[in-house]
């Protein structure tokens, strides 16, 4: 077992810290379109929001849940911060000659509720996720990286459906339709997870490998509002 407690950022966190940060942003861009798989109905975010679980199993396992509290955070503040700027935009009146505001406010012109929904989906189920690996992790003693990745992916994207999409469509989709939805988008991200998990798995040895370092959370607070140890 190695232990790397250098304090130093590497160049391989922070290429996947920018990746989580546009998987988050893209994520809601997509999905604002709603695609057709077969007969299921989805959002265009399923295509690429879940490999920001996928980079929050990578990093949970090769750096740790400290650096994983402080990715989330720094993606939520990412963000928020495009969604409030795209939102500023959208309020700004258009120039006179421009003829696709319609458009654009289909893309930027979040509502309040949905935004709300989909922070508060993000942060819950992020944390989940990172929590569950870190201490399966510490419980197989390392073993078993695959079941720790798809169970922390189940419970994280569970509690990310079930926060999401009560608050942002309640009311607006019959119940019945509610849950069958929130059902697929956890079956089907799951199942993203599992079809990729090869190269997952890959990626992880390369990491561990480049970076020497293989981090088991141990006597470490789990406090996400705790960002005095990364």
């Amino acid at each position: 077992m190695v232990q790397n407690n250098n304090q130093q950022v590497s160049v391989l966190f922070m290429l996947f810290s920018i990746l989580f940060c546009v998987c988050l942003i893209a994520a809601n861009l997509f999905a604002t379109k709603q695609i057709a798989l077969g007969n299921i109905s989805v959002t265009g975010g399923l295509l690429i929001f879940p490999i920001s679980y996928i980079v929050n199993d990578c990093v949970c396992e090769v750096w740790g849940y400290n650096r994983m509290r402080l990715l989330i955070w720094t993606g939520f503040a990412m963000n928020f911060f495009f969604v409030m700027m795209g939102a500023l935009c959208d309020w700004i009146p258009a120039a006179p000659y421009y003829t696709n505001e319609a458009g654009f406010h289909g893309v930027f012109g979040l509502a309040p509720r949905v935004a709300v929904a989909s922070f508060l989906a993000f942060i819950v189920g992020s944390f989940m996720n990172a929590y569950v690996m870190s201490r399966m992790k510490l419980a197989s003693k390392g073993a078993h990286f695959s079941y720790r990745a798809i169970a922390s992916t189940i419970v994280g994207e569970t509690a990310d459906s079930l926060i999401f999409f009560p608050l942002a469509l309640g009311g607006i989709v019959p119940a019945d339709a509610l849950v069958e939805l929130m059902l697929w988008q956890v079956v089907l991200k799951t199942l993203y997870e599992i079809v990729v998990l090869p190269a997952t798995i890959h990626v992880v040895g390369l990491l561990k490998k480049h970076e020497q370092t293989d981090t088991y959370d141990e006597g470490i607070s789990y406090n996400v509002f705790n960002l005095k140890h990364i």
